[in-house]
């Protein structure tokens, strides 16, 4: 992951030197080796996917003069709104590495491993579905929707017997449901000592003037005001990634008809294209992508 751009590009290399050296470690090494056991721990899977978001990000404005100004708004999944506030100036790639890394310990260390989940709600559903499937299952303790991701790919979050009671309700639905190989219940109200823990990190960077609005998961609205960025980063932690929204958003009264994804792998796309079948999508993850992407402009 991000090797190909490590080889490219002396822009992109800098990024993965800068955040190795705000970690004080050799994570671009295991961004590009392994162990996948390793590169997995949410620790350093948050930390890793920004870098190569940004390692993308610094060859397209370097090399090619594509500027995240030249956006009409920047936007991210999860973790992803950390990238995209550093696509746009707004945290330095530093800052938005250490922010990442304190965020990934803090979630992991949030509930004791074996007594969280998150399940996937497949096929045909939609968030109202998915609600009414959360609320039977709260019978048995805290779950939520936590991914809104688009009709047809919902997640819940929380304790694993109330996730499990919602699998039972789902499956009394007809809906699909598929448990999740995750550490811990993101995005959910057991998540609250992190939220606490990046209150406090983020007290402590600066946020700049950012280049372009980012698109906030939790409000699915354009924000570029330093001050209410800082709480709804605080507010994702235990909020609903609200990304079907955020990108009806921007298709329908946004005006944007090309989505730009930026980074490692084609999720990201796929779910903008079920959420506006109209826009056109690209995934820039290699090379050549960001090349032929910069001849269309």
């Amino acid at each position: 992951m991000g090797k190909s751009l490590f080889d490219a590009f002396a822009p992109s290399r800098e990024v993965f030197e800068e955040i190795d050296e705000a970690l004080g470690e050799r994570l671009s090494r295991l961004i590009f080796e392994g162990p996948a056991d390793e590169l997995t721990l949410t620790a350093n899977t948050q930390p890793a996917l920004m870098a190569v978001s940004l390692a993308a990000t610094r060859a397209l404005e370097r090399e090619f003069g594509i500027l995240a100004a030249k956006a009409a708004f920047v936007a991210g999944h999860s973790l992803g709104e950390y990238s995209a506030l550093a696509a746009a100036g707004a945290l330095s790639i530093p800052d938005a590495a250490r922010l990442l890394r304190r965020r990934g310990e803090a979630m992991q260390a949030a509930v004791p491993v074996g007594e969280g989940a998150m399940a996937a709600l497949i096929g045909k559903v939609d968030v109202a579905t998915a609600e009414e499937i959360a609320r039977e299952g709260s019978s048995a303790g805290v779950v939520v929707v936590a991914n809104d991701n688009n009709v047809g790919n919902v997640v819940i979050s929380g304790e694993k017997a109330a996730v499990d009671a919602a699998l039972a309700a789902a499956k009394a639905k007809g809906v699909r449901a598929i448990a999740l190989n995750v550490s811990a219940p993101f995005h959910s109200p057991l998540m609250q000592p992190a939220a606490e823990a990046m209150a406090d990190a983020l007290a402590k960077v600066e946020i700049a003037p950012l280049a372009a609005p980012v698109v906030a998961n939790v409000t699915a609205r354009p924000v570029s005001e330093p001050a209410t960025i800082r709480k709804l980063l605080v507010d994702q932690i235990t909020g609903r990634v609200r990304w079907r929204e955020s990108v009806e958003w921007m298709a329908m009264e946004g005006g944007v008809a090309r989505f730009v994804e930026i980074g490692a792998g084609k999720q990201l796309s796929g779910m903008v294209k079920r959420n506006a079948p109209d826009a056109e999508t690209l995934a820039l993850n290699e090379p050549a992508d960001l090349e032929a992407f910069a001849k269309t402009l």
